[in-house]
């Protein structure tokens, strides 16, 4: 057997590296069951094993609180089932509308934004606030969590209860943590009016008064005293409250503070943290909600792939990473820290020993390294530094296309065959079904690659 061959055999055996998959992504709300049904036999025709369905909360508990109506999902439950695929849930606890791709409108549950009224939490503690005085409706904000998560168990602890039955059928459940179900901040999103859109540098999203208290407190929690504070940053505070994100983001990034500056790094190490242990929060409370029925099927959660902006020559190299909460500026990118990925990954890592497992998804394999292109996109080379570090850290990564077009080119298809030569990611999930079912090239190509990858 050729060494590499071996190698992985002996990790496949001792579970660090699971088998191949191969899934699609369902259309964000079925509107056409004949069709949809169609394509599942085409799907399962070409060797993909499971359809992953957002569960959307807005249209499950709409009418208000533990109202639950999975009438439309016993019927796509059950069209998947009869075409012998598996069902991947996304516990999406994100609106459908606004970002790239999406088709459907529905938004989260109407009730949400008053219901903590008696508890003195009003909708604006419930959403992100953006460096431009925008608030986003697009997912809960994360220091609304202490509030917002028995909102998340009970959605989860019903959907279980009423799916038990169906868990042979169910491969893995995914959990949305923010806006288009990743983990990350709302940095590029409609909220800002295209100000903060694709290729931009993003725009960051801290400055609730939620949001700027709990910088304010880890920053007191770091320091202590406020002369220890102004030491490390150069600064004549005279206390704490006195603290605010960055009042001029473009300044922040351009003049080179995010990077330079104990201020900045600072600011962007506590940024990241605070999203990363939003993720763990997310993750407890959705070991917890499937911790009785459904306790033995993977748990997923996905981040995405931004690659704009990687290749400026200028200071705002990395910007739009930072905006999302993605990598912090606290220590310098390397080969040794994943080029800042080492934290965001490190998260699935926390879980190492939990028996079900845990699974981390990433965007951007169709997509090529274009530095001098607007968009300064270095996608390949991100795709390659994020599997690495998974390996590295002993993390189950499987991959996902960022834009439908990107599976109907052939470059597209070279491109996330090359990911799976290198054997870091370990499955694909393709957005979306009717791309690879079109009797085109995504149909032909994806089945290519599963047969390679299972001979």
């Amino acid at each position: 057997m050729h060494l590499r061959l071996f190698w992985f055999a002996l990790l496949l055996y001792s579970g660090l590296v699971s088998a191949f998959t191969a899934n699609v992504m369902a259309p964000l709300q079925v509107n056409d069951r004949a069709e949809f049904q169609r394509q599942l036999a085409i799907a399962r025709q070409i060797g993909v094993d499971g359809v992953s369905v957002d569960i959307w909360w807005g249209l499950v508990e709409k009418a208000g609180d533990q109202q639950f109506d999975w009438r439309y999902y016993d019927a796509i439950f059950s069209d998947i089932r009869a075409a012998e695929l598996k069902i991947i849930p996304i516990m999406a606890f994100h609106q459908c509308g606004g970002n790239v791709g999406d088709d459907c409108d529905i938004p989260l549950p109407p009730w949400l934004w008053q219901h903590f009224r008696q508890q003195g939490v009003a909708a604006a503690d419930l959403q992100y606030q953006s460096e431009f005085g925008n608030r986003s409706v697009e997912t809960i904000a994360l220091w609304a969590d202490q509030w917002i998560l028995p909102q998340y168990l009970e959605f989860m602890q019903a959907f279980a209860a009423r799916y038990a039955a169906l868990a042979p059928a169910i491969s893995e459940i995914n959990i949305s943590m923010g806006p288009a179900g990743e983990l990350r901040y709302p940095s590029y999103n409609s909220h800002d009016g295209g100000r903060t859109a694709y290729p931009s540098r993003g725009g960051f999203q801290a400055y609730s008064a939620l949001a700027v208290a709990d910088f304010r407190r880890a920053m007191q929690q770091k320091y202590q005293s406020i002369a220890a504070l102004n030491l490390a940053w150069q600064t004549s505070y005279n206390q704490f409250t006195q603290l605010m994100p960055p009042v001029d983001g473009d300044n922040f990034i351009n003049s080179g503070a995010a990077l330079n500056t104990g201020y900045g790094r600072d600011f962007t190490g506590w940024y990241q943290q605070a999203l990363l242990a939003h993720g763990q929060r997310m993750l407890d409370t959705a070991l917890t909600a499937f911790s009785q029925q459904l306790a033995a099927i993977e748990i997923g959660f996905k981040i995405p792939g931004i690659h704009w902006k990687m290749a400026a020559a200028d200071a705002s190299a990395r910007s739009a990473e930072l905006a999302a909460g993605l990598i912090s500026t606290a220590s310098p990118f390397s080969k040794a820290n994943g080029f800042g990925y080492s934290d965001i990954v490190g998260l699935a890592a926390r879980y190492a020993s939990e028996p079900r497992g845990i699974v981390l998804h990433f965007t951007a394999l169709e997509m090529d390294d274009l530095p001098d292109n607007s968009s300064q996109s270095l996608a390949k080379t991100l795709v390659q530094w994020l599997g690495a570090e998974a390996a590295r850290q002993q993390v189950v990564v499987k991959g996902e296309n960022a834009l439908a077009g990107g599976v109907t080119t052939r470059q597209g298809w070279d491109n996330i065959e090359a990911v799976f030569r290198r054997g870091h990611y370990q499955g694909m999930t393709v957005l979306r079904l009717a791309q690879v079912t079109d009797g085109g090239i995504g149909q032909r190509r994806y089945q290519q690659l599963i047969r390679r990858m299972r001979h």
